[in-house]
């Protein structure tokens, strides 16, 4: 696994396990959060986060994690694994609200620099809202993207234990990191 899309609804844990994979493999990690947003939770226009999506997925070596449905093609056709963290509604929610709790006035990792955390009762109920659809869009676009590889991949994980089980798996496997 050379190029991973990690995705999924908002607090099912990408951010976490993309890190993770990252210090595990050695691979790059893009948060494209960290793409999007501009300081003052600015949002880009689309033309500027597209070209800089567009210039990481032409990388030979990436993760990148993140929603943004709209850019799923552009992962996906360069993807030799994707990761699909698919927990729970009410864990997610959950989990976005402990996480704001936790890092509130702080930027976070994964978020672009001048975005501090917030606690945002809007995002949560648009998180609860659409849960499914965002996972429902994750499968339309797998079933629809080109495959630069067709050996790629498409992990499933549906709670913490599998997470937990994937990164014994790469541990056991021969290291991934490059040369």
């Amino acid at each position: 696994m050379q190029r991973i899309a990690v995705v999924g609804p908002c607090g099912a844990g990408k951010s976490t396990l993309a890190r993770r994979l990252g210090a595990r493999t050695g691979l790059p990690v893009t948060h494209l959060d960290a793409l999007f947003w501009l300081p003052g939770w600015k949002e880009s226009r689309p033309e500027e986060f597209d070209a800089k999506l567009t210039v990481v997925a032409a990388g030979e070596r990436w993760i990148i994690e993140g929603n943004y449905a709209r850019t799923l093609p552009v992962r996906l056709a360069r993807a030799d694994a994707v990761i699909i963290v698919d927990a729970p509604r009410v864990t997610c929610v959950w989990r976005a609200f402990t996480r704001a709790v936790k890092n509130l006035g702080r930027v976070r990792p994964d978020l672009a620099p001048g975005c501090p955390e917030k606690i945002d009762l809007n995002f949560l109920w648009w998180a609860w809202r659409h849960h499914a659809e965002q996972l429902d869009k994750v499968h339309a676009a797998l079933a629809g993207a080109p495959v630069a590889n067709p050996a790629r991949t498409v992990i499933h994980l549906r709670s913490a234990r599998d997470a937990r089980a994937l990164m014994r798996r790469l541990t056991a496997d021969s290291p991934t990191r490059a040369p």
